[in-house]
Order: C-alpha cells, then sequence, then structure tokens
C-alpha cells in the first residue's frame, strides 16, 4: 500500500471480528514497533502482547469499553524511564519514543488489514497490577489488535492553514 493510502485509511476501530491475528502478522508489527526511531537509539519501550480470550473482565478494569476485549489480542506499551535519554534542558524523551513505536505498530497493522485503536484514557494503576509491571515502568498506551467487523467514519481533521506555520508563528 502506498504510505498517503495507509496514513488515509487507518481509523479508530471500536468492533472486531473474533478471527485470530496470524503468528506473521503479529510478528510484523511487533517488528514495525522495533524498527521505530527512538532518541539515541536508546528504545526505551517495552511491548505486553495480550491475548484476551477468557481476560474480559480483568480488562475491563483496565478499560471499560466492550470492544476493548473484543479484539482477540490487546498490546500495551510500557515506557522504561531508566533507559531513556534526556535532553540537556531536562526534558526526557521516553513518551515520544514510546509514541513513535506505537504509531509504527499501528500503521503496520493497517497495512497488513488489521484494526488498532489508540487508547490512553486507562486505569494505569489497574493495568500495573493486572499485567505485573515491574515498578520502574510505566503502561502509556494501549492498542487491540485483530480484524474490523465496523467500517471507517468519517475523521474531522484542521486543516493545514490551522496547523502549520512558516518561517514564525
Amino acid at each position: 500500500m502506498e504510505f498517503q493510502d495507509l496514513i488515509e485509511k487507518r481509523y479508530s476501530v471500536r468492533s472486531y471480528k473474533s478471527k485470530p491475528v496470524e503468528d506473521e502478522k503479529l510478528e510484523k508489527v511487533l517488528n514495525a514497533a522495533r524498527l521505530a526511531p527512538t532518541a539515541v537509539n536508546k528504545q526505551p519501550f517495552r511491548l505486553i502482547v495480550i491475548k484476551t480470550e477468557g481476560k474480559t473482565e480483568e480488562l475491563k478494569r483496565i478499560y471499560h469499553a466492550d470492544w476493548f476485549s473484543q479484539a482477540p489480542l490487546v498490546i500495551c506499551a510500557c515506557t522504561v524511564r531508566s533507559e531513556s535519554w534526556t535532553r540537556s534542558d531536562g526534558r526526557n524523551y521516553v513518551d515520544v519514543d514510546t509514541a513513535i513505536a506505537m504509531d509504527h505498530l499501528i500503521l503496520a497493522a493497517t497495512d497488513l488489514g488489521l484494526g488498532t485503536c489508540w487508547i490512553a484514557a486507562f486505569d494505569a494503576e489497574a493495568a500495573k497490577k493486572i499485567l505485573k509491571i515491574p515498578e520502574n515502568v510505566e503502561p502509556l498506551l494501549f492498542t487491540p489488535l485483530g480484524y474490523p467487523a465496523d467500517e471507517p467514519g468519517t475523521k474531522s481533521r484542521e486543516e493545514l492553514d490551522v496547523l502549520v506555520h512558516y518561517e514564525h508563528w
């Protein structure tokens, strides 16, 4: 798929088929995250792949929507601040690096005919407990991963002249 077509095709999927995700496709989306650029190539993120079967109640404690555990897989992107790069002014790039990795994963999934939905509004404490995340690691993002059972709606996006400035603000 051409890149422009890919980014236009990606949407937030909120209904999934029960069809399993093939191991080869899972490996490709995970590899896309691995290949994502990170500050000083530190790769300060970890991914947790969760098979949803039999885990509906636990997953609902993390994020309440029924469709979250409807997909056969859910992926949690975690930050490892101790492994990240910090700029001289104190700005740490762990969240940026992890978001870039998740974006690569999501675009790779779209390219393979899989659906995802970027989720940041989850219960972090429940996620830490249920997924047994170590103390020095933080869950940052989740996405279900599976075959879409819905159709994309219309995307509301600002025009370029609202978002882009040239030479100065």
